[in-house]
């Protein structure tokens, strides 16, 4: 179980829509001056280096963030970015002062570098190199008692914070999916997250594969959400085939991920504008082939 490292993945087309949607519902929550909390049940190390070993032997950066990256540099006539976008490339940049994306940031440093000086960030990390790493990074920024990290899993734990003190929280569940109880556990974790706080926002990060519990998570967490009587958004990013390719050889090439999806339970009412501008670029400039798509629904 302690085998997926995300710094292989780190800035792929999974973490630009995660990290867009990510941005978007931070600063909207942020706009109110009462403490907000942050919860990241599975926050890998913190900081990725997109010219190291790892980023360099998957290449899924160049897929992704890099991409963007390099089709925004200084042009004659620069194609206009959807706001949720750009915000998401801004963070990149206050990451990279000397320019393009050699520092990739995780969800903690997204969230940590948006934070005001009276919100909390609780980290939950259970691989043990990971989580090594990840307070290393942490205590760099000497942020005193407003960031925790727990070498536990968030799975079982995060919800000890909910609710806070302030009443105001976002959580944030992005596991690897290695393992197939991860789907079940996911289901798991947010029931007794809403059923503990109802009025916290919730964003659930899942890939598309595949796989009948991959289908079947977003459409359970819609019913979950309905019978709680809450609002939810999910959005999705598709950037190429899932089918498995045969070459001249014979040889099979499986494509890796194919596309992932964001479920948000009571997202804020702003995200649906945003993403509706967002995803026809991310599709657009993200596309591996002809199946590029995406898609946005919501109820409640």
């Amino acid at each position: 179980m302690f085998s997926y490292r995300h710094a292989f993945h780190a800035g792929n087309h999974a973490d630009v829509l995660k990290h867009t949607v990510l941005i978007a519902a931070l600063e909207h929550l942020l706009e109110k001056d009462t403490a907000l909390t942050v919860v990241d049940t599975h926050a890998g190390a913190g900081l990725y280096r997109l010219d190291g070993d790892y980023a360099g032997t998957s290449g899924e950066a160049a897929e992704g963030v890099l991409r963007l990256v390099s089709e925004t540099q200084p042009q004659p006539e620069p194609a206009p970015l959807a706001d949720a976008l750009a915000r998401y490339l801004a963070v990149v940049r206050d990451f990279n002062p000397k320019g393009g994306a050699r520092i990739y940031p995780g969800s903690p440093f997204i969230v940590q570098h948006l934070l005001r000086d009276h919100d909390k960030l609780k980290l939950f990390e259970l691989h043990p190199t990971d989580s090594r790493t990840l307070s290393a990074n942490i205590a760099q920024l000497e942020a005193g008692r407003r960031i925790v990290v727990l070498h536990e899993d968030g799975f079982g734990s995060a919800t000890k914070f909910l609710p806070p003190p302030s009443r105001r929280a976002l959580v944030l569940c992005d596991p690897s999916y290695e393992i197939k109880s991860d789907y079940g556990r996911v289901l798991d974790f947010v029931a007794e997250a809403v059923k503990r706080f109802a009025t916290g926002s919730y964003a659930i990060w899942h890939p598309i594969i595949p796989r009948p519990e991959s289908h079947d998570l977003p459409r359970r967490l819609k019913t979950l959400a309905t019978k709680a009587g809450k609002p939810w958004l999910h959005a999705t990013l598709t950037v190429k085939s899932s089918k498995i390719l045969t070459d001249a050889t014979g040889a099979t090439h499986r494509p890796g991920l194919p596309a992932s999806g964001m479920f948000l339970i009571n997202p804020p009412f702003t995200l649906k504008a945003q993403l509706e501008a967002a995803l026809p670029q991310m599709a657009k400039r993200l596309a591996q082939d002809r199946h590029a798509a995406f898609s946005l629904d919501h109820g409640g």
